[in-house]
């Protein structure tokens, strides 16, 4: 068995073999794809990490996955799609496919449009069982008031129509801030190469989980997941393969529970 509340600094896949079936509510991750960035040169076993996620994800529970796609030679990779793929033959129901949408680039591009999204894959084991929306105003509504006026050939007719506007379900595509203090506040977290905003971590979260549920991130990196969780009241377990981004990960969480800032 596993501890809750605590990251545990080797391959996920030695994490999961101890965890037993149906056992995490939620996982929300973003895997090291197409080699766009130096992970401390450790390798990525994707099918037998989502074959494990499949097992231990409870009846009715949310995997999240953040993934983008690499040009090589004039041609995106479609390890996105691949991998969206893969886990629908394995089992998981492809809930829904968001769009993580930056404002801004890091790398302009000089014969394409700017690539300024990736992809958040909502998987669920059989039929989702939690789903908290985060809402909106919407541009309809419901006629709260009517003022009728009767008109020179004795008509009545309605002259003011006043509306309340409705709370409706946010979109799927989500636009963050990334970059520098965008993306999280957290200065030693951007010794991490590739971070996902604090925020989508958040979000995500709350839509696919409630109070006290188990969140896991099975590619911990800087520990973004496992720090909202914390705020948001969820239990977490966490696995990192680096030892480097494990003590990052692991003195973010420690600042919260302390409340300090880390610099």
């Amino acid at each position: 068995m596993v501890e809750l509340n605590k990251i545990y600094c080797e391959n996920c896949l030695d994490t999961m073999a101890r965890m037993p079936d149906n056992f995490i509510d939620l996982t929300v991750t973003s895997p090291p794809y197409d080699d766009l960035r130096n992970y401390n040169g450790y390798d990525f076993d994707f099918e037998s990490t989502a074959g494990e996620l499949f097992r231990v994800t409870k009846i009715g529970g949310v995997v999240v996955w953040v993934v983008g796609d690499k040009t090589m030679n004039g041609s995106e990779t479609g390890t996105s799609f691949k991998q969206a793929l893969y886990f629908k033959e394995i089992g998981f129901n492809l809930h829904d496919t968001m769009i993580y949408l930056k404002d801004g680039f890091a790398f302009p591009e000089a014969k394409r449009y700017q690539p300024v999204f990736e992809y958040m894959f909502v998987f669920s084991k059989n039929k989702l069982k939690t789903f908290n929306p985060i809402k909106r105003k919407t541009i309809y509504g419901t006629i709260t008031e009517i003022e009728r006026e009767r008109q020179k050939d004795g008509t009545i007719r309605a002259t003011k129509m006043r509306y309340q506007l409705e709370n409706g379900n946010l979109g799927n595509v989500w636009l963050y801030g990334t970059g520098y203090m965008k993306t999280g506040k957290d200065k030693i977290a951007y010794r991490h190469p590739a971070q996902f905003p604090e925020q989508l971590a958040a979000d995500h979260i709350y839509s696919w989980s409630n109070k006290h549920d188990l969140v896991y991130d099975p590619l911990t990196g800087s520990g973004t997941t496992i720090k909202m969780a914390h705020l948001l009241n969820r239990k977490w377990i966490g696995s990192e393969i680096s030892k480097d981004y494990c003590e990052i990960a692991e003195k973010r969480i420690f600042a919260y529970t302390m409340q300090q800032e880390l610099f």
